[in-house]
């Protein structure tokens, strides 16, 4: 005898009820992942403690869309990036994207100049900077620019996958690295300098 209309529902419901457990279950042992991503993206623990509790509400209420077998990682950074960016709109901190003269450079070629060697001794400067100049410098980084370094430097992420989860081509993605590694650059040299306590 073949199932009932009750009996296939009650089966179907439970299957989907199994189907969502497990997708919050996987979704939730990325978390550290997912944090680690959000607190490279703004300047506060508390900002980034927000921003991942959205991305979760939000991924778990669009559970159905997520392909099973795909890169589950991926999806969840980007509704993440999507929300930040969204932040970043309704808070309306317009980046500053004109283009950098070569003063901007000033600190960072001083830094430069003053390892007198071909490149800067890059350990040296790294170990005179805190996780906090580190978090600060890298949220001076102007939107856009920071989040392809975030995905592609920190998170490990290719520059494909970076340009699937930002929606934009891989070019983009490339081009906006470039010039974000130089900000960065550019602001860690700072304060490397202002840390070294350079009285001269």
């Amino acid at each position: 005898m073949g199932e009932t209309a009750p009996e296939t529902e009650a089966r179907r419901l439970a299957e989907d009820a199994r189907d969502r457990v497990r997708f919050e279950e996987e979704a939730l042992e990325l978390a550290d992942q997912v944090y680690r991503v959000a607190r490279r993206m703004v300047s506060s623990r508390e900002e980034a403690e927000d921003l991942m509790q959205e991305t979760y509400a939000r991924a778990f209420r669009s559970w159905r869309s997520f392909q099973p077998g795909t890169n589950l990682r991926a999806w969840l950074l980007r509704i993440l990036t999507n929300l930040n960016i969204d932040r970043g709109r309704r808070v309306q901190r317009a980046p500053d994207t004109q283009p950098l003269e070569e003063g901007d450079y000033f600190l960072y070629n001083k830094l430069e100049e003053s390892t007198q060697a071909p490149n800067p001794d890059e350990e040296r400067v790294i170990e005179r900077l805190s996780q906090d100049d580190a978090v600060s410098a890298l949220s001076a980084v102007p939107h856009d620019f920071r989040d392809a370094i975030v995905l592609v430097d920190i998170g490990d992420f290719s520059y494909n996958d970076a340009a699937q989860i930002l929606d934009i081509p891989v070019g983009t993605v490339m081009s906006r690295l470039h010039r974000g590694r130089r900000i960065l650059k550019r602001e860690l040299a700072e304060r490397a300098i202002v840390d070294g306590g350079d009285a001269t």
